[in-house]
């Protein structure tokens, strides 16, 4: 609960409503990356890699979703960061 307290404080200085709109979208795809046991840094690089580069069509676009996402490669942390 903690982290939700603190959030709340410090999103008061989003800025702007599209700020906040988009530091929502941002948190909901964290955490439900969290709660699919995913570390959301390595999913979110190989969706957003896997969506410019073109190797996923956009009619299996629903693979990349957390509950179904498979790694395309093993990424070493040394190397992505």
């Amino acid at each position: 609960m903690r982290p939700i307290a603190l959030g709340r404080k410090n999103h008061l200085f989003a800025g702007s409503e599209g700020g906040a709109q988009t530091w929502a979208i941002l948190a909901s795809l964290i955490n439900t990356a969290k709660l699919n046991e995913i570390d959301p840094y390595l999913w979110l690089v190989d969706v957003v890699e896997r969506i410019v580069s073109g190797r996923t069509p956009i009619n299996r676009i629903d693979e990349l979703l957390a509950w179904n996402w498979k790694p395309a490669v093993t990424v070493d942390l040394q190397t992505a960061a």
